[in-house]
């Protein structure tokens, strides 16, 4: 098993294929008239390049080589030529591959073929652009040929790999077959079509990733395959099989340069080069953490490392916390002198930084300016804005006598605005005007990189008159606070598309960088990312499901109806991964009591558990790998985690409620937790151990936001299992209630003790479920037999009678009402629960029913009042009512439920807002039977979002009842610069719970009303609208979905 070429395959895994990626199909396995053979008949095109190309190109060249044999076996020859006159048609059509204003090829065809030249001429001055069609008589002597041009070296490089992504999607993804293990198919022949092939510069300038918190999954996958896992340099070279370049720049022996200690060396990272590349990215921030420390260091671990990734044609940077290209704070213990603290030792920190910027000097670089403290600390106290400006003042002075220049413009630089910095006291403002009086001036060219909360959430985009700065802005986009979540997939394409279009669409073009953890769990999400950023008008918030469609297609070769399933799956698992992180859940996430919350949940999961097994079944057995680690274990996983701790949860309260069931659930929540080890050491035993260590990532019981250093199984209790309860052998439990019968409970009633027959919840025709539940269950080891009877007609009860016994611990039982039995208004009826054991007088409990027939008006369209209250998904509207343009619109798969409604255009209304009131609006037509003291509380539920817009544009919407008085919304209260708001991130704030709980209140008398919710600020989502006549009770989710008649 080959490892070390992993990012190899790890590309052609991720990257976009014809599907994926471009909207022309020019590749074929099939001939026509107008097209040209790749590959036809054992024999293929020769390519042609020219001696003065780009290194980078010839070496992407050589992986469009290799990539055509594995599909068709068939190599093409490469010839490098050092005029136009080398090049032959005698081996057949030739492909002609070459940089505009790099390539001599290349401009002898725009000077021999003037004709056909336009579309290439065209290239001149973009960014990564590239164009690839048949040209005519593009040479003497060569009547017909392929071009394949770039305006800049990474435009050619795209080029190629975009012709080999076609190659292998159509013949079944051989660029998968190693990191995602999909098996190669072949075909022995491959056709370059007529279609020209192009496409213009991305959309976002530069794209990239950050392995950031690698440890300990890449890092220890790494170490055993990049080294000989106790810290022999170049080890990882043994295992590359065929991927070493030599005469293309890839070193080829482990030579002086490598630090033993590392496996981020050349080996590893040239791999990851390429993987960046095929994503159609061009930007990194290097791992920067080692074993338990950080001590990573791109450009001391191993000396070729910036070379290469510059000869490949990566642009390199640092993250938010390292400036002037050194990894801080591995390389400052190493070589620094005195504390970082800029204040007291800037002469000792600046020469530290020149002398980074002497080793970067030379390749494409975007520096990191700023300062933060050392270990990613917070700065030290009484920083303030002047030394900061001073720090930068230096930076660039040091940029300008290292690369000898006056304006330091020419040289990109970024600074990254995290966590504590003043972000939202900076005044922007360029070099030759007046610093503000309480901002800070930050130079034009300085391209701004704005951060998310670390969950998702951009904290703040650029406002109208940031938007012309030549530096323009950015985003970075991460994982961590409050708990690290890096184990499996959490985040939704949805979510992040919603985020990164409002990102583009306020002008944060210029850098994206995503943080990847440990990649391997995260793949579908990074290319996700990547590709859109590299073409943003591909997607929009109706079409983000066709790119898992196409993906899962791509992926297992499934056609159309296993493919669309694969996206329900994927769905699924982000949607209830995301609505509470796996690193965050407890045993009480989700109510064991009402609503069937728990219930509903682990059907969803079992559901999605079964679709997911059957197609793995499906499979051929050299499918079932990659299905596994791409699909089946994030469903497996997530599967068993969820049951585990809801398990967990049942096993708590069926102990205060002395179940004998308690011991088995807590049997099952140890079983499940061993479970979970079973999973990830099957994982890790794939295909002989090649993906070992790429789920060792804790993930159960965080008691703060680091990693616990092992997982922890939840706390379970017991019971005496040979003993019976004080009541007797009968242990009753309620729907909604806590409590439990006969006998005492301290959650039976107020008191405590001593209480009246229960009350059963009330049941409505209108409540979702048409039935209320009761438990009876085993108190001790005594079997007994049992039987429900009541007073009425009109209550059914399933089953009425039955037994329990040790084998048989607990009965469910379901109460529905005939409805047509009754009339309008309240009816009562008593029910008696008997126990028959052998040896014991019976065991009798008197438990009330209460059942309440509301109507509504035969010409009512809406919403009905049931089981205390009106819930709505927000897609769900009476009428959308347009305003200026802008309307509310669903994004579908958004949210903790079903979607989200966010007003759209993003920049609509001129980017203006709207008055309260005045704004397009969501309307609801409901029908209510209760208030609470005349009124209802209205409670809409937002997804997290920050005030992104500045001080004078706090994110709102506006709610209004009937033809009251729109009440105005200002969710988010301002936090002092730099920080969050206080509810924002504990463990169980807003962005832990993903859901923000918007309350009013509101005058309503019993009837038919309308709900209306107002855009006021734009990037409002909102999820679902909860209104609370007096009935709702605490639930995670909220009530289900109300009854529209």
């Amino acid at each position: 098993m080959r490892f070390a070429s992993f990012f190899t395959a790890l590309a052609w895994f991720i990257t976009s294929t014809t599907a994926l990626s471009s909207s022309t199909n020019c590749v074929s396995t099939t001939s026509s008239s107008s097209s040209i053979p790749l590959v036809s008949g054992g024999k293929a095109a020769p390519i042609f390049v020219s001696e003065d190309e780009w290194p980078g190109v010839y070496r992407t060249v050589t992986d469009f080589v290799k990539d055509v044999n594995r599909v068709t076996g068939v190599t093409p020859k490469i010839t490098n030529v050092t005029s136009s006159s080398g090049v032959s048609s005698q081996d057949g059509i030739p492909i002609l591959v070459g940089t505009l204003g790099n390539s001599s090829l290349i401009n002898a065809i725009l000077s021999h073929a003037p004709s056909a030249a336009a579309p290439f001429k065209a290239l001149n001055g973009s960014w990564e652009a590239y164009h690839a069609q048949i040209v005519s008589n593009p040479l003497p002597g060569v009547q017909k040929a392929y071009v394949i041009a770039g305006s800049d070296k990474r435009g050619t490089i795209y080029a190629l790999y975009e012709l080999s992504e076609q190659s292998e999607t159509l013949t079944a993804h051989v660029h998968v077959y190693r990191w995602a293990d999909v098996p190669i198919k072949t075909s022995k022949d491959l056709f370059l079509t007529s279609v020209a092939c192009a496409h213009g510069t991305p959309d976002v300038k530069y794209r990239g990733i950050f392995l950031n918190d690698e440890q300990p999954a890449l890092q220890n996958w790494a170490q055993e395959k990049f080294t000989n896992n106790y810290g022999g340099a170049g080890a990882g070279q043994a295992v590359g099989g065929d991927e070493t370049y030599g005469a293309s720049g890839d070193p080829t022996s482990p030579e002086s340069g490598t630090n033993p200690a590392t496996p981020f060396n050349r080996f590893f990272y040239t791999r990851l080069f390429e993987l960046i590349l095929r994503l159609k990215g061009n930007y990194l921030w290097p791992g920067r953490i080692f074993l338990a420390q950080w001590s990573s260091a791109f450009g001391v671990d191993d000396t070729h490392n910036q070379f290469l990734a510059d000869l490949y044609g990566i642009v390199m940077g640092t993250s938010h916390e390292e400036p002037m290209m050194r990894s801080i704070p591995t390389e400052w213990n190493e070589f620094g002198s005195g504390p970082w603290d800029f204040s007291v030792n800037a002469a000792n920190i600046t020469q530290f930084w020149i002398v980074g910027t002497e080793r970067a000097k030379g390749f494409e670089e975007i520096y990191t300016i700023g300062l933060r403290g050392d270990g990613d600390e917070p700065l030290a106290e009484g920083m303030d804005i002047s030394l900061l400006e001073n720090v930068i003042s230096v930076q660039r002075g040091i940029l300008s006598q290292v690369y000898n220049i006056t304006d330091v413009a020419v040289i990109p630089q970024m600074w990254c605005l995290y966590s504590e910095f003043p972000i939202m006291a900076i005044e922007l403002v360029s070099h030759s005007e007046c610093r503000g009086k309480d901002g800070m001036r930050v130079e034009d060219d300085v391209t701004l990189l704005w951060t998310d909360d670390n969950w998702g959430n951009i904290i703040r985009f650029p406002v109208a008159d940031e938007r012309n700065r030549s530096g323009g802005a950015g985003v970075y986009y991460h994982v961590g606070d409050p708990r690290d979540y890096k184990w499996i997939q959490s985040t939704q394409l949805a979510k992040t598309w919603q985020q990164m279009s409002l990102a583009y669409e306020r002008d944060a073009r210029t850098i994206w960088v995503v943080n990847v953890g440990d990649m391997k769990p995260y793949e579908m999400a990074i290319e996700f990312f990547l590709t859109y950023g590299y073409d943003v008008s591909r997607f929009n918030q109706t079409n983000v499901n066709s790119f898992i469609d196409n993906w899962a297609a791509r992926e297992f070769n499934l056609p159309a109806s296993q493919a669309n399933i694969v996206t329900e799956i994927m769905n699924n698992v982000t949607r209830w991964n995301m609505r509470r992180k796996p690193e965050l859940l407890n045993s009480t996430t989700y109510s064991l009591i009402n609503y069937r919350e728990a219930d509903i949940v682990l059907a969803g999961w079992e559901a999605t558990v079964q679709s997911s097994t059957n197609i793995y079944n499906s499979l051929s057995e050299s499918m079932k790998p990659a299905f596994f680690e791409l699909v089946h274990h994030p469903v497996l996983a997530s599967a068993n985690l969820q049951q585990m701790w809801i398990l967990a949860g049942r096993n708590n309260l069926y102990a205060s409620q002395a179940r004998l069931s308690t011991n088995n659930l807590a049997d099952q929540v140890e079983e499940l937790f061993e479970t979970d080890y079973d999973l990830e050491v099957q994982y890790h035993s794939l295909l002989g151990g090649k993906w070992d260590h790429m789920m060792d990532q804790t993930h159960i019981n965080y008691v703060y936001w680091q990693q616990p250093m092992q997982n922890v199984m939840p706390a379970v209790n017991r019971v005496p299992a040979k003993k019976q309860a004080l009541p007797g052998p009968m242990r009753i439990a309620l729907e909604a209630s806590m409590g439990a019968w006969p006998g005492d409970d301290m959650f039976d009633c107020a008191q405590e003790y001593s209480c009246a027959p229960p009350d059963m919840l009330p049941l409505d025709p209108f409540t979702p479920v048409q039935s209320r539940w009761m438990d009876i269950s085993a108190g001790g080891p005594n079997p007994f037999t049992w039987a429900v009877t009541s007073n009425v007609s009109w209550l059914s009860i399933s089953p009425s009678h039955g037994s329990i016994s040790t084998s048989n611990t607990d009965t469910r039982v379901e109460l529905s009402v005939d409805w047509s039995k009754l009339s309008a208004g309240t009816s009562f009826a008593s029910l008696i629960v008997s126990a028959n054991a052998t040896g014991q007088p019976v065991e009798t409990q008197q438990i009330f029913f209460v059942a309440n027939k509301t109507t509504v008006p035969s010409d009512f369209k809406g919403f009905v009042e049931g089981d205390g209250g009106i819930s709505i998904v927000a897609a769900h509207t009476t009428r959308n009512v347009e305003v200026n343009g802008v309307t509310w619109t669903e994004i579908p798969n958004y949210g903790k439920t079903v979607s989200g409604m966010t007003p759209m255009p993003a920049l609509g209304n001129n980017d203006a807002n709207f008055s309260v009131g005045a704004g397009p609006s969501m309307e609801y037509d409901f029908y209510s039977f209760n208030n609470i003291n005349g009124s209802v509380n209205v409670h809409v539920m937002v997804s997290p979002i920050l005030n992104a817009y500045g001080l004078d544009r706090p994110v709102a919407f506006a709610t209004q009842l009937d033809d009251d008085e729109p009440q105005a919304q200002y969710f988010i209260p301002m936090a002092p610069p730099g920080d969050l708001p206080p509810q924002w991130d504990t463990d169980d704030g807003w962005v832990a719970n993903s859901i923000v709980d918007v309350v009013s209140t509101h005058i309503a008398a019993p009837g038919a009303h309308t709900l209306k919710v107002f855009m006021i600020e734009p990037a409002v989502v909102v999820e679902k609208i909860v209104i609370d006549t007096g009935g709702v009770r605490p639930s995670y989710l909220g009530p289900p979905e109300s009854v529209q008649v």
